[in-house]
């Protein structure tokens, strides 16, 4: 099931998306899917009528596994971790399908990185990986903007990783997927530039879940970037960027200076 958020006539909603690829509909839902379950009305968009937004703006926050991919620690010169390393972006860094990302006047070096992200379905501590699923909402797309320059200079990433608009994430939520081999792919300006597999992950999504839990409390709607493969490049003003995980669908967001 694909649950998206979008505006139409003025207001916000969260709506379940039915339809094949360019003859979709939105079905919209009654009340905050994330605590009082998924409860489609009778209300009704076809997809060319309304805008849809970021699919989840956490309420708390959104975790970022750092080398989870060993071609794409090798293409950045570091080796790949024994142990899932781990980072937070603020909620203030995320932005929806189609929403501009204006790169940051503190940065010249800001790069691209496609990721399957994980979304939070309920509060959770501990989890075990058996339980893993439990407590998963659904999956979307992310694309994780790294100011690289700043990564390079800083003791910690939180301006390198954090910057508003960071974390595009999108076009909505796939509530039932198989995470074990799903192609994770980028293109700049139409040309492809990463092209994984999550078979190729360091550490998969249940073993990420259950790590991340025992080092936070997870909250419905916390979002976690599992990481990204090869092939990660820099943006410039102008060009759009479109990241697409197999089983969900693209994300695209375009790229300029302020």
């Amino acid at each position: 099931m694909r649950i998206a958020r979008f505006t139409a006539e003025d207001q916000l909603f969260y709506g379940r998306v039915d339809g094949e690829d360019g003859q979709e509909t939105v079905t919209v839902l009654a009340g905050d899917p994330f605590y009082t379950g998924i409860n489609p009305t009778e209300k009704t968009f076809p997809m060319a009528d309304v805008r849809l937004v970021a699919p989840i703006i956490p309420r708390s926050k959104v975790i970022g596994v750092a080398r989870n991919w060993n071609e794409h620690a090798s293409e950045l010169g570091n080796e790949a971790p024994t142990s899932p390393q781990f980072f937070l972006k603020p909620n203030t860094s995320v932005v929806g399908p189609g929403d501009p990302v204006t790169l940051p006047d503190t940065s010249e070096e800001v790069s691209y990185e496609a990721e399957l992200a994980v979304v939070i379905g309920r509060m959770c501590k501990s989890v075990p990986v058996e339980r893993v699923p439990e407590v998963i909402f659904g999956y979307t797309c992310g694309n994780d903007l790294t100011a690289r320059d700043l990564q390079a200079t800083d003791l910690q990433w939180t301006r390198a990783k954090g910057f508003d608009g960071s974390c595009p994430l999108g076009p909505w939520i796939e509530t039932d997927l198989d995470t074990e081999n799903l192609s994770v792919r980028s293109w700049v300006d139409g040309e492809l530039k990463q092209d994984g597999s999550t078979s190729d992950m360091i550490f998969g999504v249940a073993d990420l879940v259950s790590r991340i839990s025992d080092a936070f409390t997870l909250l419905p709607g916390d979002v976690i970037l599992t990481g990204t493969p090869a092939g990660v490049g820099l943006v410039e003003d102008g060009q759009e960027v479109e990241i697409e995980v197999g089983g969900i669908g693209a994300l695209v967001n375009r790229m300029r200076r302020a």
